[in-house]
């Protein structure tokens, strides 16, 4: 007697930012790993990487437009994904102040204000409000950095980012501490210093190097309930 085959269920990835750089090398990434893959871009970008991807994997990498510094655009984004529930969320947001030089001293209100709002405020949002599209054993991450560990800041420089990476850590440990209670594995992503419009040139890292480590340690964390901050080769950093 014969039984036909249990249809296998492709897994699915939310990429909150996805357009070029490290979000985009991971949506490569997945997607090379059989995975479906829903990225995002900011409708400004215009045609992007990512775009490019789609329309040669139309079946397996969708595009979708979000700026998560409007909360209406992060709602709107809900919406439309109401129906669908993904096995991972990954934010992958960050950017700088104009001079990373400056102290906490000499920066502006207006860009430490733009920079909080871009790093910690923003991708924290997404988490509270897309958090429902994940099931309770799925995983949800966040890209942060090195530079947002205080027991490592031992030089100092990038004041205002590493304010800001520590802040969306903090923020983090609490959204995981709302849930303790489920089997939900969340984690913190500290990529190393690599070579992108942020990291900059002379980063240790090229995309190559880094993002596989980014990508394998997120599969491994799959199934391991509760937040770690890890990072590219699966090392936990410390906090």
């Amino acid at each position: 007697m014969s039984h036909a085959a249990i249809p296998v269920r492709t897994p699915t990835i939310l990429i909150i930012g996805a357009s070029r750089g490290l979000g985009y090398a991971m949506a490569v990434e997945f997607l090379a790993k059989g995975w479906h893959v829903v990225g995002t871009v900011r409708a400004t970008n215009g045609p992007t990487l990512l775009h490019a991807l789609a329309d040669s994997h139309s079946q397996s990498v969708e595009v979708e437009t979000v700026d998560i510094t409007r909360p209406d655009e992060i709602d709107a984004l809900r919406v439309r994904l109401s129906n669908r529930t993904f096995d991972i969320l990954f934010v992958n947001a960050g950017t700088t102040n104009p001079d990373p030089t400056q102290t906490i001293g000499e920066v502006s209100t207006v860009d430490f204000v733009d920079l909080m709002i871009a790093n910690a405020l923003s991708p924290m949002r997404v988490v509270e409000r897309l958090s429902g599209l994940v099931p309770a054993d799925g995983l949800i991450g966040v890209m942060s950095s090195g530079q947002g560990s205080i027991a490592d800041n031992e030089s100092g420089q990038r004041e205002v980012y590493r304010g800001s990476k520590a802040a969306l850590n903090q923020f983090m440990r609490s959204f995981a501490a709302r849930q303790a209670k489920t089997k939900r594995a969340m984690l913190l992503m500290a990529p190393g210093w690599v070579r992108t419009d942020l990291g900059g040139p002379d980063g240790r890292l090229s995309i190559e190097e880094s993002v596989p480590g980014v990508v394998e340690t997120l599969l491994a964390k799959q199934g391991r309930p509760g937040l770690e901050f890890l990072d590219y080769r699966g090392r936990t950093v410390r906090w």
